[in-house]
């Protein structure tokens, strides 16, 4: 059955813990993954990478609607919750309920909060505490991590 986004905009992110001790519960090898999503799209979500700034569509995207993910299509972040940060990034300040899951990354060296899908653990792109109220957090997101379904269409069946 597809879902609709009535329903899915309060709620919080899954703990960092509570990944650590449960695996995703979507698996696909690297070669299935590359048959479903672009290239651009298997570096940022499956190796971590990043896209550059500016170079997304939805950082414009404005129309209320869902994000979903771009591999498995579970809606992570509301466009209610959408703001421009100014960075070239798609940013939000709340995902959905149970719709991502936290880790701690140091590839700069100092270390940062990367977030990714709950369900296929997708790389999304990392959360800082610059973002406006009511979270003071910004999701900054790579665009090519996700895809956008406006209002009033139906979200994309979950990829099994």
């Amino acid at each position: 059955m597809l879902k609709t986004l009535t329903g899915l905009l309060a709620g919080a992110s899954v703990p960092a813990s509570a990944l650590a001790t449960a695996p995703f519960p979507l698996k696909k090898t690297a070669a299935e993954w590359r048959q479903i999503v672009s290239p651009a799209a298997y570096r940022v979500l499956f190796e971590h990478g990043t896209e550059p700034p500016g170079s997304s569509p939805l950082d414009g995207e404005k129309r209320p609607g869902a994000f979903v993910c771009a591999a498995c299509n579970l809606p992570l972040f509301s466009a209610a919750h959408k703001y421009d940060s100014g960075t070239g990034w798609p940013s939000f300040w709340q995902p959905l309920p149970d719709a991502v899951g936290t880790s701690t990354d140091f590839k700069l060296i100092f270390p940062r909060t990367e977030y990714h899908c709950a369900r296929c653990g997708g790389h999304q792109g990392h959360v800082f505490n610059d973002g406006p109220r009511p979270t003071g957090k910004r999701y900054c997101n790579n665009g090519v991590a996700l895809a956008f379904v406006p209002e009033g269409a139906e979200l994309p069946a979950l990829r099994v």
